[in-house]
Parts: structure tokens; sequence; C-alpha cells
């Protein structure tokens, strides 16, 4: 059974900073793709950042470039998201995924969620 498992998530003020994290379980991590996505009120759901955990290849979306970095533990099958420079846009739920990932829809697996709220 594959668990995706965030967590991270919280306030904070413009300008911080949060690390999210996913844990997975019951899935080969490393032959994948991983992402993050994000959904907020009254919006589509966003992808925000992937990575091929086979390769450690990275891909973010034009709205978090420079400021977001996914980085992965393959010995904790975890991933994270280094979020730097926070503005209030950027609140809403942040959910992990698994997947192919050849494309931004092509993840089969999702986690609960993680909330960040971001105060101006």
């Amino acid at each position: 059974q594959v668990q995706l498992v965030e967590s991270g998530g919280g306030s904070v003020q413009a300008g911080g900073s949060l690390r999210l994290s996913c844990a997975a379980s019951g899935y080969t991590f490393l032959r994948s793709a991983m992402g993050w996505f994000r959904r907020s009120p009254g919006m589509q759901r966003e992808g925000v950042a992937l990575i091929y955990t086979g390769t450690g290849s990275t891909l973010y979306a034009d709205s978090v470039k420079g400021r977001f970095t996914i980085s992965q533990d393959n010995a904790k099958n975890t991933v994270y998201l280094q979020m730097n420079s926070l503005k209030p846009e950027d609140t809403a739920m942040y959910y992990c995924a698994a997947g192919r990932g050849r494309t931004w829809s092509d993840f089969e697996y999702w986690g609960q969620g993680t909330r960040v709220t971001v105060s101006s």
C-alpha cells in the first residue's frame, strides 16, 4: 500500500521560509517522479515542483523558480520542498504526489496535504 505523508506546513510572514517533507512508503522510490502541488481556495491545483528520483532532475513552475527547491533523500524515501522568500500568494494546501511524472498530470498517488499560510 502506497502511503505519502507530508509535514512541515505552517504559518509564516512574507519573506520567510518553510521546508515541507514527504515520506513515501510502499512505493518504488527510485523509479518514479515525486512532485509537490498546491491548491489555493477557489483555484485549480497547480504543479509546483517535481523531481525524477532516479536521476535527480527537477522541474519547477515559473511562479516558484528561484525561491523553491525540491530535493530527495533516497535513504529515507523522502522528498523535501524548501520554500524561501514566501509570498502571500504561496498560501495554499500543499500536496505530495508520486507517479511517472511524464506530465504534471501523470501522478497516481497523493498525500493528505499540509497547509501553508503566508501573511503580509
